[in-house]
């Protein structure tokens, strides 16, 4: 059976002023797969999410997801699309608790799933539940992170994009917050398209990944493929940043 689309980024540029940071970047993600964008840092990773999520818009190429094109859409109403993303840096609301940062997550044609919602979160990350009451500003680092994404998981979403979901975390809490995404996508079916430094982990996490340097894809492959690659493996395996 033919892998069926999900979104699908083609020759898209985007700028900041006059700064090309996107040089016609292709992507595809197919419903049902874990996929990675890996890269140094600066390579453009973070502008391509946001451009996703329209701002900033892209100038040239085109954005399809779930057959529509999304490409002028402002943000709000291509979140209303069911993409949900969990943003580098976190940017939970730490002045809100724990859970009154989950309901800010639920969209609002989803209330009715409110309660059974938060459960799911509470089950696949159960330090939540404890913290629940908890402002989300005294959380730890990887507390604010799980936060984050069971945010996004709140509004339902068809694509989860995450943005460097291991940034300054311990290994400890990296590989626990990677084996919630991997029961996501295989008992939940959830799509999602991961932006990663780490590359090893989010590697051996995807079906498949893209590397990307200085705002182009320059090579793409199943996960099992690029982890084997040299050039990958010395840029950012071996030599480079783990």
């Amino acid at each position: 059976m033919a892998a069926e689309s999900l979104l699908k980024v083609q020759a898209v540029e985007t700028y900041y002023g006059n700064i090309r940071a996107l040089a016609g970047v292709d992507v595809e993600v197919n419903k049902g797969e874990i996929v990675s964008l890996i890269g140094a840092n600066g390579a453009g990773k973070s502008t391509l999410m946001m451009t996703i999520c329209g701002a900033p818009q892209a100038r040239a190429g085109s954005i399809i997801f779930d057959g529509e094109d999304i490409t002028k859409l402002p943000t709000h109403l291509i979140a209303r699309r069911r993409i949900a993303q969990s943003p580098e840096g976190r940017r939970i609301f730490p002045r809100m608790t724990v859970y009154e940062n989950l309901q800010m997550g639920a969209g609002l044609d989803n209330l009715k799933y409110f309660s059974e919602d938060v459960e799911k979160i509470f089950a696949l990350f159960p330090r939540l539940k404890e913290r629940q009451t908890q402002r989300g500003g005294t959380l730890s680092g990887g507390e604010q992170q799980m936060l984050s994404i069971g945010r996004a998981l709140m509004a339902r979403p068809k694509l989860l994009l995450l943005d460097e979901p291991s940034l300054g975390l311990a290994p400890l809490i990296v590989k626990g917050i990677f084996e919630a995404i991997k029961k996501l996508n295989q008992e939940e079916g959830l799509t999602v398209f991961l932006v990663e430094q780490n590359a090893f982990a989010a590697l051996k996490l995807s079906d498949r990944a893209y590397v990307m340097v200085n705002g182009k894809v320059t090579m793409s492959g199943s996960g099992k493929e690029l982890l084997a690659n040299p050039e990958v493996r010395a840029a950012y395996l071996e030599g480079g940043r783990h």
